[in-house]
């Protein structure tokens, strides 16, 4: 073989070598440029139906902070009036409630114990009762102005208030309805502060 042949051949491999570097690295930089690019959000359809409103990682650390002193002041609010039972508040962010963050607490006792003419009392179920009746009215519990509906007692005993960014509930179980309603203000003040 002459020198002019290998040197052509040589020239041909580093030229087909050079080709397939710089397709590959076109080929990479077209797949990063696509992985980089922001996806368009896309709507769901509208229904007409009012979407769930997603609580913001801000508000969840405003309800966070203020949760367990809402709990303790209806607590103290329950001793004051000598009661016992199930605290409960709940935040829920936007104009209806779609979602929400709770918590609850035992003052004292979660039920009220069966006996020969009394079934008993789940104090706990009476009072998340109470809250979602008030997240359907959004109207204190047993003031809904209609029937209570299936799941519901109807009974007194839970507040509801618009606040800054969404409605503020708190409801309590375990005394006479007008009791209720006074340890379960005390939560609701507290939540108010900040929500």
């Amino acid at each position: 073989m002459n020198t002019a042949t290998n040197k052509s051949m040589k020239q041909s491999t580093r030229r087909r070598k050079t080709l397939l570097t710089l397709q590959t690295i076109a080929l990479l930089l077209g797949a990063l440029t696509g992985l980089a690019q922001d996806k368009p959000e896309v709507s769901p359809p509208s229904t007409g139906k009012s979407q769930p409103t997603v609580m913001s990682d801000n508000t969840v650390n405003r309800f966070d902070e203020l949760e367990d002193n809402a709990l303790l002041a209806m607590k103290k609010r329950a001793e004051e009036l000598n009661i016992k039972g199930v605290a409960v508040i709940a935040y829920s962010e936007g104009d209806t409630v779609q979602s929400w963050s709770s918590k609850m607490r035992v003052v004292g006792s979660m039920k009220n114990a069966a006996s020969d003419k009394d079934p008993g009392a789940n104090l706990l179920a009476i009072a998340y009762s109470k809250a979602s009746e008030m997240a359907e009215t959004l109207k204190p519990s047993g003031n809904a102005g209609r029937p209570p509906m299936k799941g519901e007692v109807g009974w007194q005993g839970g507040v509801i208030l618009k606040g800054k960014t969404g409605w503020l509930i708190a409801a309590f179980s375990g005394g006479r309805s007008e009791d209720d309603v006074k340890v379960s203000q005390a939560g609701v003040a507290v939540l108010a502060t900040g929500l």
